[in-house]
This record gives structure tokens, C-alpha cells and sequence, in this order.
């Protein structure tokens, strides 16, 4: 006789469809972990930019606070002038509306002149998602109040860059 060697049809099948039954509850984990890190990593950068902000303010007092996120960046070897302060990492500098983002966002800075002021004397800085439920679920945004604000977005956010629309976002917990 010939002892049977190898596993049988039915054998892998089944396998198969444990393999499959982990992967079925697995992904979906897998895939909220990624829109939290992302999450995480975007709420980084807004706080970086507003460190970023702050740190122009008192760099560049004539200008105020800076007029745009490329304002803050610079490309190596960065040599800091108003319009780049070398104060954040280039890669976040250039993370805006039309590019690949970083961590699966987006980020816009805007300098905003309030009460008749020569400078921009406030800043609103706001992060989207790049894909809406895929890299992330949440808007972020803060001004020169120092708040990190956030609310749940949609497909098709762009990031917030009036006082008003980012003051009316909840602050985050």
C-alpha cells in the first residue's frame, strides 16, 4: 500500500476559509487604525504649524503672523526669510489642496488682518482629510488662541481659513 500523503481537497478548502474569516474581522481594524494615526498625525501638525506661527509672530513683527503655510517652510538649506522662516519641515509646508497631504491630510495657514491692523494679527490653520473616511473622518483646525478644534467632516472639505468657520468648529477633548 501507498500511505496517502499530502492534505486532502476539503482540507485546504477549510484552510482557505479560516484565512479568509480572519482577514474579514482583521481588516476592518487594520483600516480604523490607519484614519487614527493619520488623525493623530494631523493634530501634530496643526499644533506644529501653530508653534510655527507663534514663533513668526515674534520673528517678523512688521508681517505679523505668517500669510500662508509656504510662508513657514523652506527647501534645504533653508535660509530664513519672510517668506520662508524655515520654522516647520518642508514636507508639511507643501502638504496643501492639490498635493499628496502628509499622513493622509491636507493643511491650509492663513494670516488674517483684523480691528484695521498694518500686520496679520490673527491666523486660522486648518487640516482635511485627503480622502474622506479613508485617511481620516475629523477636520482640525485652530487659531492664534491656541485651541485645537474639531468636528466631523465630509467628502469635499477644504481646510477652514476664517476665524469664524474654525471658532464654530467644537473644541477637540
Amino acid at each position: 500500500m501507498n500511505p496517502q500523503r499530502g492534505f486532502s481537497l476539503i482540507e485546504l478548502l477549510i484552510v482557505v476559509a479560516i484565512i479568509l474569516i480572519i482577514a474579514a474581522i482583521a481588516i476592518p481594524n487594520l483600516l480604523q487604525a490607519r484614519i487614527a494615526a493619520n488623525e493623530a498625525s494631523a493634530v501634530g501638525s496643526v499644533s506644529a504649524v501653530r508653534s510655527a506661527q507663534v514663533a513668526y509672530f515674534s520673528t517678523y513683527p512688521t508681517v505679523g503672523y505668517a500669510g500662508s503655510l509656504a510662508d513657514l517652510g523652506g527647501v534645504a538649506p533653508c535660509t530664513p526669510l519672510s517668506s520662508s522662516a524655515c520654522l516647520i519641515d518642508n514636507g508639511l509646508a507643501s502638504a496643501v489642496l492639490g498635493s499628496g497631504g502628509k499622513s493622509g491630510y491636507v493643511f491650509q495657514s492663513t494670516g488674517i488682518i483684523t480691528g484695521g491692523a498694518a500686520y496679520n494679527t490673527s491666523y486660522v490653520t486648518g487640516g482635511v482629510p485627503l480622502s474622506w473616511s479613508r485617511s481620516g473622518n475629523r477636520d482640525f483646525c485652530s487659531t492664534n488662541d491656541g485651541v485645537m478644534r474639531s468636528k466631523l467632516g465630509a467628502g469635499g472639505d477644504v481646510p477652514a481659513t476664517a476665524l469664524a468657520t474654525c471658532l464654530a468648529f467644537p473644541v477637540s477633548q
